[in-house]
């Protein structure tokens, strides 16, 4: 079992960046695929970013192509969403997400096993 705690969300202006933390307990973090997800208000929860368990394969969101990139350090049991480019859009409550094991990296909800609280990201106009 893992267990996972986001940080660095917060309000930043439209063309603005934050980086987000997810820390994951244990001692086998390696063998989790992890994922990104956001829900804003009154909205389904939506795929995002998703990294497979060595790093090597990275899966986006079109929505967020070219303006977000996942990373992951194992040594240190964290994963990273850097958001750049913020739009209004992008305003919602952003989660990370663990899969263990498997062959393909996990990019629906139902398919990742851990969550985390969540972290709140605003983007004004």
């Amino acid at each position: 079992q893992v267990q996972l705690v986001e940080s660095g969300g917060g309000l930043v202006q439209t063309g603005g960046s934050l980086r987000l933390s997810c820390a994951a307990s244990g001692r086998t973090f390696s063998s989790y695929a992890m994922g990104w997800f956001r829900q804003a208000p009154g909205k389904e929860r939506e795929f995002v970013a998703a990294i497979s368990r060595s790093g090597s394969s990275t899966y986006y969101a079109n929505s967020v192509k070219g303006r977000f990139t996942i990373s992951r350090d194992n040594a240190k049991n964290m994963v990273y969403l850097q958001m750049n480019s913020l739009k209004p859009e992008d305003t919602a409550v952003y989660s990370c997400a663990a899969k263990q094991w498997g062959m393909v990296v996990p990019r629906t909800v139902l398919e990742y096993d851990y969550w985390g609280q969540g972290t709140q990201v605003t983007v004004s106009s």
